[in-house]
């Protein structure tokens, strides 16, 4: 019997996150799954973007949703970079 490639299948697991995640991101922004993908390879800026859409579509005052990124921006300023030369 064949051993299993553990480290082959973490990889696919993290691969299929990765694009489960980039299709729930898109479904909240005019971005699609493709441009997200290419802006926030790695899954872990798709997650610090998902993190930055939660504060801004969160139900918190205006202030309150500044008050969020700045309090995370060191975390989020990539994503923030990313996104506003985007548009």
């Amino acid at each position: 019997m064949m051993g299993l490639n553990w480290s082959e299948i973490a990889a696919e697991a993290a691969q299929e996150t990765a694009r489960d995640l980039a299709g729930d991101i898109s479904s909240l922004t005019t971005m699609t799954d493709r441009e997200i993908n290419e802006l926030f390879p790695k899954p872990s800026d798709k997650q610090r973007l998902a993190e930055l859409m939660e504060i801004v579509n969160g139900a918190g005052s205006r202030n309150e949703k500044i008050n969020g990124i700045v309090d995370n921006i060191e975390h989020l300023a990539g994503v923030i970079l990313k996104v506003v030369a985007k548009i």
